[in-house]
């Protein structure tokens, strides 16, 4: 015997995108149930960085989600791009009138499962065996088990499949095409007690690889050596990796990381990924359901938070007129900025990034196109626009 609940939105996956959609549709008086197969516990345990645009962390206050990012985050006015130890500075303030937020991701899933929490909302976390059921019906579900072991059933009017890069709910859009890349290289990351050793994020690019000097607060840091994929992180002492991030960051300015001891390590590999279309009937994806990109242009979550701005509103509608016909412009709106993401952040990545069979007119080239950048206010100013966000005219709302 399974127990069933009926809801107006089912959404599978309660990450960020999940539960933001979840949030917007409580605050424009729509029910939703949002489930997961990780626990609430584990997700907060999995350290991702975080760089929100400032349409994201405005979203957390006009939502009602939280304000902690003013007290926890720190706002960037830009951002600082090395190349072989020479630094470039790009004013986001300057060039665009916009900033950034250092907020990790892991606080803002915080922040949000503390918010539906506090309004009421059904989120079941750590559940198993999803079967998702009548995907193409007028009455869509999903079957689990619960984390106490009783068999569940939801059915609702829409379902979001906003359940990751791994997504089941990507079967239920009939006929669509997939696109992939996978590079050649991965990021080494790790999580270090130290000291900050710059006030904003710095992007190395040297004869050496690509490193990226981020934060977390302010006696733990967060950092990234690019590697080769099948690379054994456990190869490298911590002097070793010390030396190497060094090297990578090092120039005729004397700039010297400040360090400490290493209790993290992971290895990131790097993919682009984009499934069309993104809506079917009464189903739609959001999130890296939908989409992923490469991190050196810090676009992933602040797309998932997109996607929740396009669809959520459009979904509150849809739910209230029981008319999927409410969605139909979600596609041709969100689609638009996945796609001009996906060329920053392919941009951004191998504009960094040494290729392995990179050879001397490879190189020379990629470091002719960063002084064509760089050197120039238009490039700095297309940079600076796309990586703290398109005004709202670009993005169709």
């Amino acid at each position: 015997m399974s127990e069933t609940t009926r809801t107006q939105v089912l959404i599978i996956g309660a990450g960020p995108a999940g539960l933001m959609i979840s949030q917007m549709l409580h605050n424009r008086g729509v029910e939703s149930v949002a489930i997961d197969i990780r626990t609430r516990e584990e997700i907060e345990n999995t350290h991702r960085a975080g760089i929100l645009e400032a349409k994201a962390v405005r979203m957390l206050e006009d939502e009602n989600v939280s304000q902690r990012f003013r007290t926890d985050g720190y706002e960037h006015d830009g951002t600082d791009i090395r190349v072989r130890g020479i630094s470039n500075r790009i004013s986001f303030k300057d060039l665009v009138g916009a900033s950034v937020w250092l907020y990790p991701q892991t606080d803002v899933f915080i922040d949000l499962a503390n918010a539906r929490e506090r309004d009421g909302g059904d989120v079941r976390f750590g559940v198993s065996d999803v079967e998702l059921l009548d995907g193409d019906s007028d009455n869509p579900g999903v079957r689990f088990t619960d984390a106490a072991g009783t068999t569940q059933e939801v059915r609702a009017d829409f379902v979001v499949g906003s359940d990751g890069s791994r997504s089941i709910c990507r079967a239920l859009i009939p006929g669509a095409t997939q696109y992939f890349r996978e590079y050649p290289f991965a990021w080494f990351g790790i999580m270090a007690e130290a000291p900050m050793s710059y006030d904003e994020l710095i992007y190395a690019s040297s004869d050496r690889g690509f490193a990226l000097i981020s934060q977390r607060t302010p006696t733990v840091q967060r950092m990234y050596l690019q590697c080769n994929p099948s690379d054994d992180m456990h190869n490298w002492s911590e002097d070793q990796l010390w030396d190497e991030f060094q090297a990578r960051v090092a120039g005729p300015d004397g700039f010297e990381l400040k360090t400490g001891p290493i209790f993290e390590r992971t290895l990131l590999p790097f993919r682009s990924f984009v499934q069309q279309p993104m809506q079917h009937g009464r189903v739609s994806l959001a999130g890296d359901a939908a989409h992923t990109v490469p991190p050196t242009g810090a676009r992933g979550l602040n797309l998932a938070l997109s996607d929740a701005r396009v669809l959520a509103p459009r979904l509150a509608e849809a739910a209230k007129a029981n008319d999927p016909a409410k969605l139909a412009d979600y596609e041709e709106i969100a689609v638009k900025r996945v796609w001009r993401a996906q060329n920053f952040s392919y941009w951004m990545t191998t504009m960094l990034h040494s290729l392995p069979d990179e050879n001397p007119f490879d190189r020379m080239r990629r470091l002719g196109e960063l002084e064509m950048v760089l050197g120039h206010e238009s490039g700095r100013r297309h940079l600076a626009e796309a990586y703290a966000g398109w005004p709202n005219e670009v993005d169709g709302l």
